[in-house]
């Protein structure tokens, strides 16, 4: 089992940034791709941004050109560069590890943007 811990949500305006991170126990090679997801109050768990093993990426239609997700390999770790915040941006956010078999699970961040 690998834990996964985020850190780096909190409460910021709109038009501002955050920066998450998520930091894994150990490496474990069955992990192909690490994601972010997000899930807002009341709407269903929805894919941010995903990066492959290979450095791929890939975003959601309403995070392109605001989101950046990173890795560091030596540290574990996967990071999203969140700029230009909206209201509507306002959610927990989840660290995810795809992988050969169950995925492993961050227990989320808040992250809450004012208007």
């Amino acid at each position: 089992q690998v834990q996964l811990v985020e850190s780096g949500g909190g409460l910021v305006q709109a038009g501002g940034s955050l920066r998450l991170s998520c930091a894994a126990s150990r490496r474990d090679f069955s992990i192909h791709t690490m994601a972010w997801h997000r899930q807002a109050p009341g709407k269903q768990r929805e894919l941010v941004a995903a990066i492959s093993n290979g450095g791929s990426t890939n975003y959601a239609d309403s995070v392109k050109g605001r989101f950046t997700i990173s890795r560091d390999n030596d540290k574990n770790t996967v990071y999203l560069q969140m700029d230009s915040l909206k209201p509507e941006d306002t959610a927990v956010y989840y660290c995810t590890a795809l992988r050969a078999g169950p995925n492993y699970w961050g227990r989320g961040t808040q992250v809450t943007v004012s208007s």
